[in-house]
């Protein structure tokens, strides 16, 4: 076990540390699992100079201040426990590298308390703890003896690490001469085989290839099944919502939420692509103006079979989504359909401005957040994308649902296209739409690929098929 506990900081501007409930399933689960990780209220304080002689000044002149202060933590909490795999997720500068280097031991805090149980295997700078003189050889010995292997264990650990890293002879070069995939191959390897407790990733592997990738997060969830804590950083919301217990969101060094992946990464995306658009006084708005069967001007989505009552939704509101309906191979659908369905998305959206560059989006997700599906009228480059306030327009959305049993949630989004931040919401209603498809007995998967499975008779080149 190692612990920090270091005094509280004179006058901390601006430390409001906030976090909400934990009332997740993720949380319940590992609610009897003992902690490995125990963060409270942890600041980190960096004192930046304008120029390199004020630094001298300083020590010499202790009752004038020649530094401005920067908080890259703000009291942070955190609790890990056995087995528990947490994401960090949050804009670049918003404290996530810092707090994993505090945790790991490489970072001193300004103030605040942390304890870790158990041996800890921190992956994090591309490079980091490896000397570019060495070979890889070399640097995965140092490694593992800083991480306190002997050199029987190392010996015993090293045909992993060579057969994971597929280095080949190149683990007898020097690590300067690497590229930063196999920076990654090195570093990944050695950190994994060191029978860690604790496993800290901070977002290093986005750098390496899709197929090494896929051969990491397939040795994580061996980790996770041997009872390994891990707790990594990244910007990919889909790495969050398909490995993680649980997430966290820091900004601007403050614990924003910490709660269920799906809950955060929603909070996450609506933070990343918040409008910045200047709202003007709606129009006022005639419902008797439209020769339509519902009133525009009130939300109509939430009367209908297929709606989610735990929908996330969220925009500037200069247009809203006032009215969908799901059709099912061309008849109104309570929401219960069948593999190889034709799905059709009516929706109307009501326009309170006028707006330029507009984007209609869909998206299909499965009932843990993961995106299978999505597409917007930018990438079809079919519709108008100028409207008028006042205006209702009516979208169709057309589906073919090869889709395996499950619970499915449509996502329906009104957005304008921004050349500085890719988009800005204007009504976003995500996972409004809530469908199943029944039971399917001859495949498994999400997924329909419409596979056959055929003997093939070598004697005289025919074959007999099974569907």
């Amino acid at each position: 076990m190692s612990s920090s506990k270091l005094g509280p900081v004179e006058n901390p501007k601006n430390i409001e540390a906030r976090s909400f409930g934990e009332s997740n399933s993720a949380v319940s689960k590992f609610a009897d699992s003992e902690p490995v990780i125990n963060v409270s209220q942890v600041t980190k304080c960096y004192q930046t100079y304008k120029k390199p002689i004020h630094r001298l000044w300083q020590s010499f002149n202790s009752d004038k201040q020649y530094y401005q202060e920067f908080w890259a933590l703000k009291g942070v909490d955190l609790v890990v426990r056995k087995g528990e795999t947490v994401g960090i997720v949050g804009k670049n500068g918003s404290g996530k590298s810092t707090l994993l280097q505090i945790i790991a031991g490489i970072l001193q805090a300004t103030s605040g308390e942390f304890q870790t149980h158990g041996r800890i295997s921190a992956l994090l700078e591309l490079g980091a703890g490896f000397n570019p003189e060495f070979t890889g050889m070399e640097n995965a010995r140092l490694n593992a003896s800083i991480m306190g292997l002997t050199r029987d264990e190392f010996h015993e650990k090293l045909p992993d690490i060579v057969e994971f890293c597929g280095l080949g002879e190149f683990l007898h070069r020097p690590v300067k001469t690497y590229s930063s995939g196999m920076f990654v191959r090195l570093a990944f390897a050695v950190a994994i085989n060191m029978n860690p407790d604790i496993l800290i990733v901070d977002e290093a592997l986005a750098v390496g290839d899709v197929r090494f990738q896929q051969k990491c997060f397939r040795r994580l969830d061996q980790l996770k099944e041997q009872g390994v804590s891990i707790l990594f950083v990244t910007h990919s919301t889909e790495s969050v919502l398909k490995y993680c217990d649980r997430a966290i969101m820091l900004d601007g060094g403050e614990l924003k939420l910490t709660g269920s992946p799906k809950q955060v990464v929603q909070a996450y995306l609506e933070m990343m692509f918040e409008s910045d658009a200047v709202v003007k006084e709606s129009i006022s708005i005639d419902a008797q103006s439209y020769s339509v069967e519902f009133d525009p001007t009130v939300d109509n989505c939430v009367s209908q079979p297929t709606y989610n009552v735990n929908e996330h939704r969220w925009g500037d509101a200069r247009a809203k989504i006032c009215n969908y309906e799901v059709l099912q191979n061309g008849a109104i659908t309570s929401g219960l359909m069948q593999r190889g369905d034709e799905m059709v998305v009516r929706a109307s959206v009501l326009f309170e401005h006028d707006i330029d560059d507009l984007i209609y989006g869909i998206t299909v997700k499965m009932n843990d957040g993961n995106q299978i599906y999505g597409t917007n009228s930018r990438l079809k480059g079919n519709l108008a994308t100028s409207q008028k306030a006042g205006d209702l327009v009516s979208l169709e959305f057309k589906l073919t649902l090869n889709l395996l049993a499950g619970d499915y949630f449509v996502s329906l989004g009104v957005a304008q296209d921004h050349s500085v931040k890719d988009n800005i919401a204007i009504d976003r209603r995500y996972d409004m739409i809530h469908i199943h498809v029944s039971e399917t007995l001859d495949a498994f998967g999400v997924v329909d690929l419409n596979g056959e499975l055929a003997l093939i008779d070598n004697t005289d080149g025919e074959s007999e098929e099974s569907k």
